[in-house]
């Protein structure tokens, strides 16, 4: 920032008598940002600020900075004014000292009190919150891994625009989420027992936070669950990424039937007897094949995949999973486990497509079309997990992927049902795109949906579902809490684009999944989706 823009306002040519100056009182219209406050304390004092709590004064840092030096408590600075509503507040943050564990450094927005308001607050656990504060109780909106570290600068951004809320870390969109508590508010820097130095402090307006065709941000991160576009140990071409590659359930990755033989099947009798079969084994299916319905068990171990764009099933659908029981509760030891579905075409089904059931775990379905069937696409439900459904194309279907099938399913399916979507093409379906009960850590991410009929996403139960990086095109209901008779579950959107579409609805908090993976700025993702998605494309 230039000299002559620092610490500056309408009224700064009245001198230091009234500081207070720096804060603009008035917005510009038009397309580029007006600044409200900028402040690099060169000038020696903090006026316009109100501080509580703490010690605070203006030091020097390398430049000079506002200081707050006590450890003894939570302190915070505010400036600005009420009236503000749509803008971000920036500063650089540096921690010094953190008297305890998980202790924080925050920017504030829209602030009505020292005890109610929205932060961005950057804590020595190396994680990054997003929070509302009301009375001075605390609810997290979003948090995410970021590396922290005492004595070194971090630049912290909070955009609050209409609902939408974002939050930023030296530059890298990490937090968002939609809130409605508060429309405007003023500015300020906090700490929660920490010693911190504040620089270039910087408030400008932004738009309302209405959706457009562009990108809401295009979030990286560290490879403990935030995006990156080159994570430290990025999935390679033909292995599953995703809740599949997590080491868990005694199993790590999904291999399929690698290490076992590989056999081609032209008949609907040599491919139900290869995949009851025990053991690893690769099943090549050449052509369409006409299945008896309606479902057919796929044992553990088993990688089944079509030759060329054509071959795939019809008439009847894969079980990957034990017999139904309610009385089993956690993971059996027999579990069906390792499967891997890739480039088949899905038609006619009378039942679902694939159901994954009963605690199967590290199944990956890839690059495969739906088009006519009964019901669902691909099921997932009864405590199954550590799934990823990834570059398919859902065609025209209805009940398109139900993940949890029944509000009364707690018992099985609380903390589980972990699934990863990524780079399907949603292609003027219905509903389901998933439908959420009770699965946390769901993963919806650099998805195409175009003409939705009903909704895309629906979280519900409690379900925690993070949906970014996707593209929605001509669609009224991308997401939304609560469905039908069943009660809300947790959406954290960010990074969506939306055309001619709804905005959304979002709320509560959702933890980081804990695998590496690329996050596609989604005004690619059409493209991309559509070339690459479904059967023929491997």
């Amino acid at each position: 920032m230039s000299p002559t823009s620092r610490r500056r306002g309408l009224l700064a040519a009245l001198g230091a008598g009234v500081a207070a100056a720096a804060l603009v009182l008035g917005m510009t219209t038009g397309a580029s940002a007006a600044t409200l406050l900028s402040d690099d304390f060169e000038d020696g004092n903090s006026a316009g600020w109100t501080t509580n709590g703490g010690s605070w004064s203006v030091a020097t840092d390398g430049s000079r900075v506002l200081r707050q030096s006590s450890t003894s408590s939570d302190a915070r600075a505010i400036a600005g004014t009420a009236s503000w509503t749509d803008y971000s507040v920036q500063a650089r943050v540096k921690p010094i000292a953190f008297n305890g564990s998980n202790r924080f450094v925050a920017v504030l927005a829209r602030v009505q009190s020292s005890t109610s308001y929205y932060y961005l607050a950057l804590r020595s656990n190396n994680t990054v919150e997003l929070k509302r504060l009301v009375g001075g109780s605390s609810t997290t909106l979003d948090t995410a891994s970021v590396g922290v570290s005492a004595g070194t600068f971090h630049t912290l951004r909070l955009e609050v625009a209409g609902s939408r809320l974002r939050g930023y870390v030296n530059g890298t969109l990490l937090t968002e989420a939609t809130d409605t508590r508060w429309a405007s508010g003023r500015v300020g820097v906090a700490t929660f027992y920490t010693t911190a130095s504040f620089d270039d402090v910087l408030v400008s307006t932004v738009g309302s936070g209405e959706p457009t065709g562009e990108p809401t941000g295009e979030p990286t991160g560290e490879p403990t669950g935030e995006p990156t576009t080159g994570p430290t140990n990025p999935p390679q071409p033909n292995v599953a990424d995703g809740w599949a590659s997590v080491n868990a359930w005694g199993q790590n990755g999904t291999s399929g039937g690698a290490g076992g033989p590989t056999v081609t099947v032209t008949t609907a009798s040599a491919f139900l007897s290869a995949i009851a079969q025990a053991g690893p084994r690769v099943i090549q299916v050449q052509g369409m094949l006409t299945l008896p319905g309606p479902m057919h068990d796929v044992t553990s171990d088993k990688t089944i995949v079509g030759l060329g764009s054509g071959s795939g099933l019809t008439g009847g659908g894969l079980n990957i999973g034990l017999p139904i029981d309610d009385d089993v509760t956690a993971p059996p030891a027999n579990a069906v486990h390792n499967v891997i579905v890739r480039n088949l075409n899905f038609r006619g089904w009378p039942d679902d497509a694939i159901n994954v059931q009963m605690f199967s775990h590290h199944v990956w379905i890839d690059h495969n079309t739906w088009t006519t069937g009964s019901d669902g696409g691909v099921d997932v439900k009864r405590g199954s997990s550590y799934v990823t459904i990834s570059y398919n194309h859902a065609d025209g279907t209805d009940k398109n992927m139900l993940l949890g099938h029944d509000d009364e399913n707690a018992a099985q399916d609380t903390g589980r049902l972990k699934v990863s979507y990524h780079h399907n093409w949603f292609d003027a379906t219905n509903q389901r795109n998933p439908r959420v009960r009770f699965g946390d850590q769901v993963h919806v991410y650099n998805n195409h949906y175009n003409d939705t009929g009903n909704y895309g996403v629906a979280s519900t139960e409690n379900a925690g579902v993070i949906v970014e990086g996707n593209s929605f095109v001509n669609v009224d209901d991308p997401f939304h809490l609560g469905e039908a008779s069943s009660g809300p579950g947790r959406i954290v959107a960010r990074a969506n684009c939306f055309t001619n579409s709804g905005t959304g609805e979002a709320g509560g908090s959702v933890s980081a999944v804990p695998y590496a993976y690329t996050l596609l700025p989604c005004a690619q993702v059409q493209s991309t989706v559509t070339a690459q998605a479904g059967a023929g494309r491997i």
